[in-house]
Order: C-alpha cells, then sequence, then structure tokens
C-alpha cells in the first residue's frame, strides 16, 4: 500500500460517516507493514502493565515501539486525553500518537518530530503530497529504533524504579478488584497473587498494606529479572521464561 493509497481508503471510510477510531487501523497497520517489511505490527497487543496502546511494533521477538491512534480530526492536544498520553510518554520509550493524518513521535517522553500526510476538508479527506518523504523517514526511523544504553548506575537505577513503579501499580490495582469483588473465584492469577499478601500479612508483616506489599512485590520481580538478565549467556534472546531458570537460587522465594 503506497502512502497515496492509504490515504484513498482512509477517505472511503470517513465518507461514510459510520467509521469510528477503529475503523481505520486495518489500513494503518497495512501501511506500515510496506514502508518497515523487516518488522511485525501487532494490532490490540495485551496490556503493557496498566496501559493498552493501539499497535506494538516488533522487530522478530523484541518490542521497539508502540502507536496510540485516536479518530481522525481529533485534537491530539485535548485535556480529554492528556492523562492516558502522560502515562504512554513515561512508560514506553519509542511511541508514536496518531489520528491516522498527523503522527506525533516520541522519545523517552519528549516530541521529537511531527508530521501531517492530510487533513480534513469538509467531508473530505486531502493528502499531503510533499510531506511523504518525511513521513516515511519518521516511520523507517520509529520501526529502527534501538533502546538508549545504559552507561551509568544511576541511569540503570533510574529506569528500574520507574519499571518497578509501574508494576506496583498494576499489582496493587489487582489486588484492590481481587477484594472487591471485581475477580472471580476463577481468576487463578490474581487469587494466587492475594493469597500470597494475606500469607505475607499473617506470617512477617502483620500491618502490611496492600500498597506496600504492592511496592515490595514489584521491587522484587524487577530485581529479579536483573540479576536473571546478567546471568544468561544469550542476551540477544532473552525472555521471561528463561528467566525463571536464571534467576539466582539466594533470589528464590
Amino acid at each position: 500500500m503506497t502512502i497515496s493509497e492509504y490515504i484513498s481508503q482512509l477517505q472511503k471510510r470517513h465518507k461514510t460517516g459510520r467509521s469510528s477510531e477503529h475503523t481505520y487501523r486495518g489500513d494503518l497497520e497495512v501501511l506500515i507493514k510496506t514502508l518497515c517489511p523487516a518488522i511485525t505490527v501487532t494490532n490490540e497487543p495485551k496490556r503493557i502493565g496498566g496501559n493498552a496502546p493501539d499497535f506494538i511494533i516488533t522487530n522478530g521477538s523484541i518490542p521497539v515501539g508502540y502507536i496510540e491512534a485516536k479518530d481522525i480530526g481529533v485534537d491530539l492536544s485535548n485535556k480529554k486525553h492528556e492523562g492516558q498520553f502522560d502515562r504512554y510518554k513515561k512508560e514506553f520509550e519509542n511511541l508514536i500518537i496518531t489520528d491516522y493524518l498527523t503522527f506525533q513521535l516520541f522519545r523517552d517522553g519528549i516530541m521529537v518530530a511531527i508530521i501531517s500526510i492530510g487533513h480534513i476538508a469538509g467531508n473530505d479527506i486531502k493528502s499531503i503530497p510533499g510531506n511523504f518523504g518525511v513521513f516515511k523517514e519518521i516511520i523507517t526511523d520509529f520501526c529502527n529504533h534501538k533502546g538508549q544504553t545504559i552507561k551509568s548506575a544511576s541511569m540503570l537505577a533510574s529506569k528500574m524504579a520507574g519499571k518497578a513503579r509501574l508494576l506496583a501499580d498494576v499489582i496493587e490495582k489487582a489486588l484492590s478488584s481481587d477484594t472487591s469483588g471485581e475477580i472471580t473465584v476463577h481468576d487463578t492469577a490474581n487469587n494466587s497473587l492475594h493469597s500470597q499478601y494475606k500469607a505475607f500479612k499473617n506470617v512477617l508483616i502483620h500491618d502490611l498494606t496492600e500498597k506496600s506489599f504492592s511496592d515490595v512485590y514489584a521491587q522484587t520481580i524487577a530485581y529479579g529479572m536483573f540479576a536473571a538478565r546478567l546471568h544468561d549467556p544469550t542476551p540477544d534472546t532473552f525472555t521471561r521464561h528463561e528467566a525463571a531458570s536464571l534467576i539466582p537460587k539466594i533470589g528464590r522465594a
């Protein structure tokens, strides 16, 4: 699919008056795959922490970028989306936010590029051919992104602390939903988590709160994964399944 064909497809769907932000996702997926055939585009991936971006871009098994898409014509600077966008900027190092026509590229929460390949004119979508070349460069750069190399202990500590905080929030929410009855008894993962919380509270720390437990649990996971990664002789293929056997025995429960 060329960029011109992509705009034409958006135009056809938009003119029906029955389209939503989900309607155009397949077109964007095909366009990105055309521009960057070596990568994989996954629409509606599993939740990442407490976040659910619309697309995840992977190179092999390694995530390299995330895309959040709003409906055509949506004001991306609208305060309505500010909370969600701020969370995504903190969580995802390489992120695109788009309304399918305007694309904003963020690196570590900072906008580094913005380009529009079309605009709405009445009930029509008009392309901006003069921007197609820059758009291709931005998408190629986005899909070929390599994560930032950590060069100091302070940077490592900051990155790990950020991941642990996000994980702690997810764990606390899971515990809260479990105790409020929102999680069914068949949800094994959440019930197991709550059982561990009760065991910690009954045996080790009697005044332990869900928040404190979530912090401890998240830090244990974060630093356990870090230790496993250090002990991996094949770091390029590191997975969570490998981590289970690579965590040092001294760090296991």
